[in-house]
């Protein structure tokens, strides 16, 4: 298993929705050998809508929706890479992550993209990259990514 290299504390930002994909491709560059993102920000703070449009810019042909009921979607990017996107809000115990083999997704190799990652904390890689969003003036995101 490869060790993942840190990424250094870099902060992006999204000016609008007509710029997202152009941000979400500044993150791609970023990702390097990491593959476990943990998207954090409050309710309506836009983290399904990057993820989304990461998703998009890597090539992904499904449709990127919340797996809020599903807890995991898989995507695949037009060149082969294999995307688990979690929506760990309605996990109450990490026993429910344990029970549906999130350790097998996040240990994969594959990139996942983790919402409300604090749900399953005892069981995320070290190796886990923070990218934080926050809503800033006129509807604007800052991410930073640690």
């Amino acid at each position: 298993m490869s060790m993942s290299e840190k990424i250094e504390k870099t902060e992006l930002e999204i000016q609008s929705l007509g710029t997202i994909h152009k941000t979400a491709q500044e993150f791609i560059e970023l990702i390097g050998k990491n593959t476990v993102f943990a998207f954090n920000g409050k309710m309506g703070a836009g983290k399904t809508t990057f993820i989304k449009a990461i998703c998009e810019v890597m090539g992904v042909k499904e449709t990127v929706n919340s797996p809020t009921f599903s807890i995991v979607n898989e995507y695949e990017s037009a060149d082969g890479r294999i995307i688990f996107h979690f929506d760990c809000y309605r996990i109450n115990k990490v026993q429910e992550a344990l029970d549906f083999g999130a350790e097998e997704y996040l240990y994969s190799g594959n990139l996942c993209f983790i919402e409300w990652s604090e749900n399953i904390a005892p069981i995320l890689p070290e190796s886990i990259v923070n990218v934080d969003i926050e809503e800033t003036e006129n509807g604007k995101r800052k991410i930073t990514i640690v």
